[in-house]
């Protein structure tokens, strides 16, 4: 019995994904009439992955509409960006969790790689 516990604990794999903080961000006034901004921060810690998709939710996981400069932001390995999401103020009441997405190429053929999604949660 030992040796099969250890053995799972020796071939499982382990969880690989991005930082994308801060968990709980708060919407702020930005400098346009009506829209608010959330300050977020991107780290690229997957080699394998160089793009990560951005988006908003409603408390339901449907999609809610936002700006930030790139809704698909390229990144290389170890590489930190500063995000902004803008939201306007006919939306903000909807939005909830604002979330990063790991995008696989269709060029990379590893059954290996998984996708990520990590989800910050409006205050």
């Amino acid at each position: 019995m030992r040796f099969i516990l250890l053995f799972l604990l020796l071939a499982g794999g382990y969880a690989n994904a991005h930082q994308f903080t801060p968990t709980y961000p708060k919407l702020e006034m930005s400098h346009m009439v009506g829209v608010f901004k959330a300050e977020m921060v991107l780290f690229n810690t997957r080699e394998d992955i160089r793009y990560y998709g951005l988006s908003v939710f409603d408390k339901d996981w449907k999609s809610v509409r936002f700006a930030a400069e790139s809704k698909v932001v390229p990144m290389d390995y170890q590489e930190r960006k500063y995000i902004t999401i803008y939201i306007s103020s006919k939306e903000v009441d909807k939005a909830k969790y604002i979330c990063s997405k790991s995008k696989i190429l269709l060029t990379v053929k590893e059954p290996s790689i998984v996708s990520s999604r990590i989800c910050s949660k409006l205050k």
